[in-house]
């Protein structure tokens, strides 16, 4: 089945300094890889998408469209729209005709899945695929997507979130669908500092790195710096600036992933190492922790609660581990109580946040010492609901819408 676009609008809007023609190529070399893709329309330029097949032919997209579609089933969409990713490789998987759309007049947008056995029913005439599909709908000819039968959870969001497909057509649109695609980045369960404290820092940052054509992976180089940079600063007792680059490193953490989704840019080597970091680096905050407040030796009430913290934090994460294998998704996504508990379980931001208070009051020994505690809690309250959802409950549990 090949990718079939239609380039006459696909000089369109841009989102987040992506034109909608790049952002379906990076699509398309994310979930259809391998599909051979066609380019038409008048304007249709080989470079734009190189290995692409360019029909550069100024007929009307209705006879364009049955010229591909003898040749075999293809998926046709819109150069100018803005496409779900996942919407082209559902599409694409499709052994039956069907259409997706959203919106209503110069708004409404579709794309479409077509078996060569619809070539007659497409009218030659036709100047856009919001007609071919009004067309194929009123002969009864093609059926809309079920959207029950769309893969709408993100595993990596912890939320399903329905397809998405616009059509761009002035600024205003615009900056309207860039703020809604960034809030839809969002994990569906994230604790309240990255959720409500965090955002009005974020959304200016994510523009200026879209703008600027700055990658994730080197804002999470950055967060690395920062967050290497704390330990010793925590060790030494500077914690005033060891604070400014964990809270600094801590809205990167947000900046990267949503650039990354946002401009299709994510990768296995940017996962590696922002996931990564968030695992590895807790513990050496919290001994650093310790030892900046004059731990040094066993003995020492605090050195004991940094070593139950690290162990406390390392056991958590075995925890979650075991529920996301026999849950098949992360356990924060299991259900509305359990997204709930994310908000203000002891997690980075968290604990972070009660050491930062501590400090500035003057009981940073307390501070540990509550985060130590506020760590074993979550961990035993991880360790019940992975034992009950994921050995007790009978019927599979599946993720919360």
């Amino acid at each position: 089945m090949k990718l079939w676009i239609d380039t006459a609008d696909a000089q369109a809007q841009s989102l987040f300094s992506l034109p909608p023609i790049e952002r379906l190529r990076r699509s398309a070399r994310k979930f259809i890889a391998d599909t051979p893709v066609v380019l038409s329309g008048p304007d249709a330029k080989p470079q734009v998408w190189p290995g692409a097949i360019t029909d550069a032919d100024a007929a009307k997209l209705g006879l364009r469209l049955r010229k591909a579609l003898a040749e075999g089933a293809l998926v046709a969409v819109d150069g100018g729209n803005v496409i779900d990713p996942r919407l082209i490789g559902f599409l694409k998987s499709r052994t039956a005709s069907c259409v997706a759309e959203r919106g209503e007049g110069e708004q409404r947008a579709v794309a479409l899945s077509l078996q060569s056995d619809l070539v007659d029913a497409i009218p030659a005439d036709a100047d856009s695929l919001c007609e071919v599909a009004d067309a194929l709908i009123a002969a009864g000819r093609i059926s809309r997507v079920d959207e029950q039968a769309f893969p709408a959870f993100m595993d990596k969001l912890r939320r399903s979130i329905p397809y998405w497909i616009f059509a761009v057509n002035d600024a205003g649109e615009r900056r309207r669908l860039e703020r809604q695609m960034f809030w839809d980045n969002y994990k569906g369960s994230t604790d309240l500092l990255t959720r409500y404290v965090y955002p009005p820092l974020v959304w200016p940052l994510v523009q200026l790195c879209t703008r600027w054509g700055i990658h994730p992976n080197a804002v999470t180089i950055l967060s690395i710096v920062l967050t290497i940079a704390a330990v010793p600063l925590f060790a030494n007792g500077d914690f005033l600036a060891g604070f400014i680059c964990a809270y600094a490193m801590s809205v990167l953490d947000s900046v990267d992933g949503k650039v990354a989704r946002l401009t299709l840019t994510d990768s296995k080597i940017g996962n590696v190492l922002d996931h990564g970091l968030d695992i590895v680096h807790p513990p050496f905050w919290y001994f650093a922790f310790a030892w900046g407040l004059g731990a040094r030796s066993f003995e020492d009430p605090l050195y004991q609660a940094a070593v139950w913290l690290i162990v406390f934090y390392v056991a958590d994460r075995i925890v979650l581990g075991i529920a996301k294998y026999r849950l098949g998704f992360g356990l924060h996504a299991a259900t509305r109580l359990d997204g709930t508990v994310r908000s203000f379980i002891a997690r980075r931001n968290i604990t972070m946040t009660i050491m930062a208070v501590g400090v500035l009051l003057g009981f940073g020994a307390a501070g540990l010492y509550v985060i130590t505690a506020w760590q074993g809690v979550t961990c035993a309250w991880h360790s019940v609901r992975t034992v009950w959802l994921g050995f007790c409950v009978r019927e599979r549990v599946r993720p919360m819408a």
